[in-house]
């Protein structure tokens, strides 16, 4: 029976000594059809574990929902890894941060504000009872104690930044964590993991669980720190920040790769075991980004490229090699023939023009979006209210010719304004925008309100989404209005259903808000790498796919097209753009363009 242990200086595996060597990859930034070359591209770079998180919120989008197929099959992602002769670390959570939405956390759950946050109450324990009851007897089954993969599990994820609840009050939470890991048969070694700093490390633990650390340099002091609060047993970096990810409207970060190189050899060379953060980025496909609100609120761009050792399409970089060159000269890598035979030097993507010819304006597709038929409220409701948990919805009301000025105490996030399908400003909380000045008449006025992402990181993680009131003009306070969710992820079927609402055009001109559509063909099973310059902001699909957000605010200008999504003949690329676009025309380019950066 294969063994998994926490020795007096080292990690034992079988009785031997392992340096665990790790590399973080997360299969749902992830198309599955590349998970298996993702996980061969970490092995040929010498790591010898797998890391990933898993998303709470991923497998249950609402309540009494767990998915565990396609995008979400954990199982066979561990057998891949499995498969390459890798090891596993699983982080199910329930909060992972990840700058995934919510921090993992489901909305739905939050959304009763009676539920106590990432503590110790009975809603939020059965709660993740019932989580770990779907999810961890997959894990247990591909435990290494079992012959599989998986050699350890966390318990939450940096608990010591968070909340202020006192220690006696925090252990308890994790020690029931603790208990409903262990009903669902895990029996591998459990584990924190909290910044290297003593307040932190003293807040986020428990003295029977292992603690490891999170830093991205100064090794010998950071060590120093986790060494006071872990006195025996392996030292290990389970988040060696080699990037950093990126936020609409800052710079595309970078790390360089010689001071990551260097400093992953003092780790190596100190005996420490190390969780490289981010081995592979990938990508935030669909609406799953995060958010963070240190005072202000910067939502998560799609891209999760991190300026990883591998790119956000897979292809090995500078970095790459020079951690390769590191790693090798403290444990055995794959033999440089094997490298040499399974890399591929990254070739230029498909290079075209797509004319994007039929198009449905705004307002004439909000109404096809709607989940259901719109509920009236005396108060302008939150999102929430709506049992939206992610993505649109569209709020109405009526205005007089005297309102003059539309003022929202807040908006998460963002929202269109329009009176009689005219746009006439945006809210937004980014810019801390709340007020816009109205037309001089009576109409209807419609509020196309986004959730940008929900924050997942600090004190801020459950808020509720949507308008939050008072609602006022210049004379009054609008309290009457009929709200909907949208299914904005119907919206390619919904062009393709109504073809006598759309509208066809030569190309050329620019584009209006609302719903665009053209054809391309190109190379079956290639990357491609969508560039939109002059549109303004929305989202993007391919053949049905919802790839992100796009928004002219950068710093990212191309959306990753996972080459699996590609057929020869016949694609189909929809965008739904919120304001307008200088052309009906959108670029396939050769490479990535992440943006400006700070360097």
């Amino acid at each position: 029976m294969p063994t998994f242990d926490i020795g007096p200086d080292d990690f034992l595996l079988d009785g031997e000594r392992m340096q665990v060597v790790s590399g973080a990859l997360h299969y749902f930034r992830v198309h599955p059809d590349q998970w298996a070359d993702r996980i061969r591209k970490a092995r040929l770079m010498g790591l010898n574990t797998i890391e990933t998180y898993v998303p709470w919120n991923f497998h249950a989008p609402e309540p009494g929902v767990f998915d565990l197929d396609g995008r979400r099959d954990l199982g066979r992602f561990l057998d891949l890894v499995a498969a390459e002769g890798l090891h596993a670390i699983v982080r199910p959570g329930p909060y992972i941060c990840a700058e995934w939405d919510g921090g993992g956390l489901p909305a739905w759950l939050l959304a009763d504000r009676a539920v106590g946050v990432r503590r110790h109450e009975p809603r939020f324990l059965d709660a993740i009872g019932t989580y770990y009851a779907s999810l961890l007897p997959l894990v247990a089954e591909r435990q290494v104690t079992r012959g599989g993969p998986v050699l350890m599990v966390q318990v939450e994820n940096e608990y010591g930044a968070y909340g202020d609840d006192l220690v006696p009050e925090r252990q308890k939470y994790l020690r029931a964590l603790v208990d409903l890991v262990r009903g669902q048969g895990i029996e591998v070694p459990l584990f924190t993991c909290d910044q290297a700093n003593d307040e932190m490390l003293e807040r986020g633990g428990l003295p029977e669980l292992h603690k490891t650390a999170t830093f991205g340099s100064r090794t010998t002091e950071r060590f120093e720190v986790l060494r006071r609060h872990q006195p025996t047993g392996p030292l290990m970096c389970m988040e060696f920040w080699n990037g950093w990810f990126d936020s609409w409207g800052l710079e595309h970060h970078l790390a360089p790769a010689e001071a990551n190189a260097a400093d992953l050899d003092d780790l190596l060379a100190a005996g420490g075991s190390v969780n490289l953060y981010m081995f592979h980025g990938g990508t935030n496909f669909g609406l799953t980004s995060g958010a963070n609100d240190k005072g202000i609120y910067r939502p998560i761009a799609t891209s999760y490229d991190y300026d990883a050792p591998l790119a956000e399409d897979g292809t090995p970089t500078a970095k790459y090699w020079a951690m390769r060159d590191v790693i090798a000269r403290h444990l055995p890598v794959a033999p440089a023939e094997e490298l040499r035979a399974e890399y591929v030097a990254a070739r230029s993507a498909p290079v075209l023009d797509v004319e994007l010819t039929t198009h449905v304006p705004l307002a004439d597709v909000l109404p096809g979006l709607l989940r259901a038929e719109p509920r009236t409220y005396p108060h302008v409701p939150t999102t929430d209210d709506l049992e939206l948990w992610s993505g649109f919805a569209v709020y109405r009301t009526g205005l007089r010719a005297d309102d003059a000025v539309l003022s929202v105490a807040e908006v998460r996030d963002r929202a269109v304004v329009l009176v009689d399908g005219e746009q006439v400003g945006v809210l937004d909380r980014g810019s801390h925008t709340f007020a816009v000045a109205l037309p001089a008449r009576a109409g209807e006025l419609t509020l196309l309100v986004e959730d940008q992402g929900r924050v997942n990181y600090g004190p801020r993680i459950g808020e509720p989404k949507g308008i939050i009131g008072p609602v006022r003009t210049a004379v009054r306070t609008l309290e009457e209005w009929r709200a909907g969710a949208l299914r904005v992820e119907d919206a390619p079927a919904l062009l393709r259903a109504a073809p006598d609402a759309a509208v066809t055009v030569d190309g050329g001109g620019a584009a209006v808000a609302g719903l665009h559509r053209g054809t391309f063909d190109s190379v079956a099973g290639a990357d491609h790498f969508l560039r939109l310059d002059g549109w303004t902001k929305g989202l993007a699909w391919v053949n049905g796919e919802l790839l992100g957000r796009y928004w002219s605010l950068g710093p990212t200008h191309t959306l990753y097209v996972p080459g699996p999504l590609v057929r020869e003949t016949g694609n189909e690329l929809v965008l739904l753009e919120l304001h307008g676009a200088a052309s009906r025309r959108a670029s396939f380019v050769g490479g990535p363009d992440l943006g400006v950066t700070e360097q």
